[in-house]
C-alpha cells in the first residue's frame, strides 16, 4: 500500500469518525446486529476460511493454533459476542459530572468518541469482531491491522463486519484494514495524525516494538506473564486447582499463568502435590531466570521456592508485566498485603487468573487487557474506548 493509499484509510476513518459521533444507540445497535446474524449466516465460509490458516500453520505451537483456530462454538459466540455489546448501555453522551463555573454558569462533563482507534493484533481472528463492535458501540472508527497467520480468517471476518454496517446503512469505512506487511504499519504509525490511539493486542515484542515506533499514543494492551503464587497458610486442594487451571485451562491466551511461586514453608509438602498435578496435565516444569522471564503461552510453566510473602512480591515486580497475579492464602493479612502490593492490572485472591477477561467482567467482547497506568488499565471495554468533553452554555457572558 502507498503512501497516499495509506493515508486514504486516516482520511476515510477521520471523516467516518465524525459520522459516528453523531449516530444515535438505536442506530449502532440495529448494525451490530446485522453483523451479528451476518456472522451465524456466513459462518460455512468464516470455517473454511479459517481452516486454510489452521492448515498453513501447522509448524506453529499449539498454543498459537488454538488461538487461531475457529470451531462452531467459536464462530457462535463471536455473535453472541456482539449481541452482549448490544446489551451494553452506550457510553457516548452520557454525563459524567455537573456543575457551574465560578460565574454561576452551567456546565457538564460528558463522554465522547476517541475518535480513530488502530488496533494491532496477532493471531486472533476473533479480534477483528470484537474490536469492530466495541469500536461501533463507543462511535469510533477502527483500523485494523492483523496477523498474516490469520489472512483467510481476517477478510471473511472483515467482510462480514462491513456487509453488516452496510446492511444497516452505516458507512463502511467505520472498519478498515491495514496490509498486514510490518513496513506498512510502521509508516502509519509514524504519522500522529493517522490515529487518535493504537491498541496493540499480542505479546510482549508487539507492545515494544509499537512503544518505540509510534508517534499515536500507544494503550499497552499486551502480554501476561502472570503469577500464581501459594502462601505459606495455603489450603491445599485449592492450591492444586487454581494453579492447575491458571496454567492448563486455556494456556495460549495472556492471562494464563507462566510462573508458579511456592513459600518455602510448604516446599515439602504442597510442591511435590502441585508438580505432580501439573506434570499430569502435560505441563514441563522449569526453573531459572529465562523460564521466570518468559511468557511461555505453552504447556510450560516457571517455578520457584520463594522465603517469604516479600520474596514473591520482590519476584513478580522484577519479572511481572503488571497483567494479573494471584495469590492462594488463608491468611487475610497476607491477602491483603498483595492486593495493596502487587503491581498488575488484575489480582486474585483464592482465584484463577484466568477470570481477567471482558465477558467474565460483565463487560462484553473487550479489546484487550490493558497495562497501563493511565487513562486504561485491565480489560478494555465500551467506556474505556471513550473520553470526555467540558460542554458550558452561557448567555452571552465573556470573561472580564
Amino acid at each position: 500500500m502507498s503512501v497516499s493509499a495509506l493515508d486514504t484509510v486516516s482520511a476515510a476513518a477521520r471523516r467516518v469518525a465524525r459520522e459516528l459521533a453523531a449516530v444515535d444507540t438505536a442506530a449502532k445497535d440495529a448494525a451490530l446486529e446485522r453483523i451479528a446474524e451476518a456472522i451465524e449466516a456466513r459462518a460455512g465460509e468464516i470455517l473454511e476460511a479459517n481452516a486454510l490458516d489452521v492448515a498453513a500453520a501447522a509448524g506453529e505451537t499449539a498454543a498459537i493454533v488454538d488461538r487461531l483456530t475457529l470451531t462452531p462454538e467459536r464462530v457462535a459466540g463471536l455473535a453472541a459476542a456482539v449481541r452482549d455489546v448490544i446489551a451494553l448501555p452506550d457510553p457516548v453522551g452520557t454525563t459524567v459530572r455537573r456543575f457551574e463555573l465560578t460565574n454561576g454558569m452551567p456546565a457538564h462533563k460528558l463522554r465522547v468518541p476517541l475518535g480513530v482507534i488502530l488496533i494491532v493484533y496477532e493471531a486472533r481472528p476473533n479480534v477483528t469482531v470484537d474490536a469492530a463492535a466495541l469500536c461501533l458501540k463507543s462511535g469510533n472508527a477502527c483500523v485494523l491491522r492483523g496477523s498474516s497467520l490469520a489472512t483467510n480468517s481476517n477478510a471473511i471476518l472483515l467482510d462480514v463486519v462491513r456487509g453488516g454496517l452496510a446492511a444497516a446503512e452505516l458507512p463502511a469505512d467505520a472498519v478498515q484494514a491495514l496490509p498486514e506487511s510490518r513496513a506498512e504499519l510502521e509508516r502509519f504509525v509514524a504519522d500522529p495524525e493517522a490515529a487518535d490511539v493504537v491498541i496493540p493486542r499480542g505479546g510482549e515484542a508487539l507492545k515494544k516494538m509499537l512503544l518505540e515506533r509510534s508517534r499515536i499514543p500507544v494503550l499497552a494492551a499486551a502480554g501476561g506473564n502472570c503469577h500464581v503464587y501459594v502462601d505459606a497458610s495455603a489450603d491445599a486442594d485449592r492450591a492444586v486447582a487454581i494453579a492447575v487451571n491458571a496454567k492448563v485451562q486455556r494456556p495460549g491466551v495472556c492471562n494464563a499463568a507462566e510462573t508458579l511461586l511456592v513459600h518455602s514453608d510448604r516446599e515439602d509438602d504442597l510442591l511435590p502435590q502441585l508438580v505432580a498435578a501439573l506434570e499430569a496435565e502435560g505441563v514441563e516444569l522449569l526453573d531459572g531466570e529465562d523460564a521466570w522471564a518468559t511468557e511461555f503461552l505453552d504447556m510450560k510453566m516457571g517455578v520457584r521456592v520463594v522465603p517469604s510473602l516479600d520474596g514473591a512480591l520482590e519476584h513478580i515486580a522484577r519479572y511481572g508485566t503488571g497483567h494479573s497475579e494471584a495469590i492462594v492464602t488463608e491468611d487475610e493479612a497476607a491477602a491483603e498485603r498483595f492486593t495493596r502490593e502487587v503491581d498488575a492490572a488484575a489480582v486474585y485472591v483464592n482465584a484463577s487468573t484466568r477470570f481477567t477477561d471482558g465477558g467474565e467482567y460483565g463487560m462484553g467482547a473487550e479489546i484487550g487487557i490493558s497495562t497501563n497506568r493511565l487513562h486504561a488499565r485491565g480489560p478494555v471495554g465500551l467506556e474505556d474506548l471513550t473520553t470526555t468533553k467540558y460542554v458550558v452554555v452561557g448567555q452571552g457572558q465573556i470573561r472580564e
